[in-house]
């Protein structure tokens, strides 16, 4: 599968998961009269929105080129994963309110067993939905699926938290709130982390060292002469890249050659990175 299909994909069982998690849990809470897993559920409910933006930016980078965009949608993603990474900053902050007001408080959690079936369920899906959008990211170097899946795993840990709090409030009061506050710093974070990536890939990285020996090398078997492949940009579209260098050939060779040596790189670029490259011409000193 590619990005996009990916993307949509992970969308979907994304929102088939957190609505059957919200059945289950405020089930929980009514029946156990807890409030705070009423408002996990609501919580729970609430991060199928990332799932939308999701399915809405892979429908739009799949769009192909146009007059207005002519090197296609693909960074649909990366504002997709930028918007996520603001809603995780959100989360985080409401789990330092909470975690603040359960400490100021001496709050502790007290739920029965039913409480305690569906945290454990909780942690189960929204982690086994976690592990599924970073495989997918993995395979597609996708930030907005790596995005969604941090917003599974805040979901995952919230669950967590409250799970600790039930075996171990009963004898330290400050467990929950100390544990949300800890969690609120570790979501914070990797919010950070996605919002940080997401705007360098936007504005425009430099290319990877590695990345670079290699075009490097496959311009040097098309043409193993001092061609001094050099000035790079790659330019990261989502599922579409370009990459533009210069290289020196020359002085006295004829524009039909260079032209035919240009072109052979260009297919090799394409057919062993999928890249599209555009090489500009230097003269060199006579040898």
């Amino acid at each position: 599968m590619n990005k996009s299909n990916w993307a949509e994909t992970e969308g979907w069982l994304s929102i088939a998961g957190n609505v059957i998690l919200f059945v289950l849990k405020y089930w929980a809470g009514l029946v156990t009269g807890s409030i705070a897993i009423i408002a996990d559920a609501w919580h729970t409910l609430s991060d199928s929105l990332s799932s939308v933006i999701v399915l809405i930016g892979a429908k739009i980078s799949k769009k192909p080129a146009d007059d207005d965009h002519p090197f296609g949608h693909g960074r649909a993603d990366l504002i997709s994963a930028f918007i996520i990474g603001i809603l995780l900053l959100l989360v985080a902050f409401d789990f330092v309110i909470e975690s603040y007001h359960t400490l100021k408080d001496g709050e502790s959690s007290q739920f029965g067993t039913i409480a305690i079936v569906v945290m454990v369920i909780s942690v189960i899906v929204k982690e086994a939905l976690a592990q599924f959008a970073f495989y997918g990211a993995r395979k597609t170097d996708s930030k907005v699926l790596k995005a969604d899946g941090w917003h599974h795993r805040s979901d995952a840990i919230s669950s967590f938290v409250i799970l600790i709090g039930i075996f171990l409030g009963r004898y330290f009061w400050w467990v929950d709130g100390a544990l949300g506050m800890i969690v609120a710093f570790m979501i914070g974070y990797a919010a950070y982390e996605i919002i940080r990536d997401s705007i360098h890939s936007l504005l425009g990285e430099s290319p990877d060292k590695k990345l670079l020996e290699d075009l490097k090398k496959t311009c040097e078997e098309v043409y193993p002469h001092a061609i001094d492949p050099h000035h790079f940009h790659v330019h990261n579209y989502g599922d579409h890249t370009e990459v533009t260098f210069h290289i020196k050939l020359p002085h006295d060779m004829s524009i039909k050659t260079g032209h035919d040596i240009s072109t052979e790189i260009e297919k090799e670029i394409k057919k062993k990175f999928g890249f599209v490259a555009t090489i500009h011409i230097e003269p060199r000193d006579h040898v």
